[in-house]
């Protein structure tokens, strides 16, 4: 298959798959036939100091994961925050990364080439790619891999704008049933019935989506008082 149309298909099955989380461990599987290395993964950094492996081809790359995060150092995340990529012939005498290399070495990985995830808007994290040879990548591997992260990157920014307008719609309709359920019930018109669910919310301090569902939950249990468990209080945006 020439390269044309191997991005052409990627496209079109990251296009289909159901979620963001599939997108990204498709992207992943993907990441392994382009560059042919022995195994890839995904960090995402979903705020300043959260950052997540979010696929893996195999154990060891989550354990590669994790002990850049304990070692505060490695490729992965200096592609995040430093240079748009990162390569290494072999990472056990690389002095850039000298407690994270040699552990990762004794995990039978040698070389690394470590791309940031982003677009012009906004950075995702990091495409990590993986192999037991000394001198794996080379400049045609980092060119394909350069073109293959800004297909990956549009493709993760599709999927979570999907998905958070999925989020978003799916609240307005929970909304609106309750609305509708207190309308009902009490007589009164859709303003005042959004009233009380917007002061429910700010009351208990907690997202009026969840107020809504509560309503929706308990609409055959009238006499029900409304409560919060613990986990779900939180300040309202």
């Amino acid at each position: 298959m020439d390269t044309s149309t191997f991005f052409s298909e990627m496209a079109l099955d990251l296009h289909d798959a159901p979620n963001a989380e599939s997108t990204i461990e498709r992207i992943a599987e993907y990441a392994k036939i382009a560059t042919s290395c022995d195994e890839a993964g995904i960090m995402l950094v979903h705020a300043r100091n959260q950052i997540e492996t979010a696929a893996a081809t195999s154990k060891r790359v989550g354990e590669s994961h994790n002990l850049q995060i304990v070692h505060d150092e490695g490729p992965c995340l200096d592609a995040i925050e430093g240079q748009d990529h990162y390569m290494s012939d072999d990472v056990s005498v690389d002095p850039r990364w000298e407690k994270w290399g040699p552990a990762v070495a004794e995990l039978g990985m040698r070389s690394v080439l470590s791309l940031r995830l982003a677009t012009k808007s906004r950075r995702y994290g990091s495409l990590n790619l993986y192999a037991e040879k000394v001198g794996a990548f080379d400049d045609d591997d980092l060119a394909v891999a350069t073109i293959f992260v800004r297909h990956a990157s549009i493709a993760i920014a599709n999927a979570h704008n999907e998905e958070g307008l999925q989020v978003a719609i799916d609240a307005r309709k929970l909304i609106g049933q309750a609305q509708g359920i207190l309308m009902e019930r009490f007589s009164i018109d859709a303003d005042r019935a959004f009233e009380f669910l917007r002061r429910q919310s700010q009351t208990h301090n907690v997202k009026l989506r969840y107020v809504a569902e509560w309503v929706v939950d308990h609409r055959n249990s009238p006499d029900a008082t409304f409560s919060v468990p613990d986990d779900q209080s939180q300040p309202v945006s």
